[in-house]
């Protein structure tokens, strides 16, 4: 989700300093933190767009450090993308053990390095938003 549905970093830049500094290296510990993030450009009428496609789920790594970041975020998907959606969030650590054919994520990190289809990796120079892996999606 951060950084891929969801707005990480815009809402980050939003914080005050004091609670930059006082969270700092744990960011995602901020309360409320999910809960005040906006989808990313695209990203709620593509997964919308790709769903009717393809058998899509919501994989996403809860912040460990802060227990209502993972209730924040199965909020965020049932407010942002409906009642659809938020059945099918998965909430893990380890992505690799979710199986597909397609991952798209921004980090190669958590699992999505070992997962086994095709990681398409977001914000990357081949896949810079959310038209060109819908687009190149809507190819397969």
């Amino acid at each position: 989700m951060d950084d891929t549905l969801v707005n990480y970093g815009g809402e980050i830049e939003r914080l005050p300093p004091e609670i930059l500094l006082k969270y700092e290296g744990r960011l995602d510990e901020v309360p409320g933190i999910f809960s005040k993030m906006e989808p990313m450009p695209d990203a709620i009428e593509s997964f919308k767009v790709l769903s009717e496609k393809f058998d899509t789920y919501i994989l996403s790594t809860p912040p460990w450090g802060n227990p209502m970041g993972a209730a924040e975020k199965f909020d965020w998907v049932k407010h942002h993308l409906g009642s659809f959606a938020y059945k099918r969030l998965i909430l893990s650590h380890h992505k690799h053990l979710n199986h597909g054919n397609f991952l798209v994520d921004d980090r190669k990190v958590n699992g999505a390095e070992k997962f086994n289809g095709e990681l398409i990796l977001f914000g990357s120079e081949n896949f810079q938003n959310w038209r060109v892996v819908t687009s190149y999606l809507l190819s397969k």
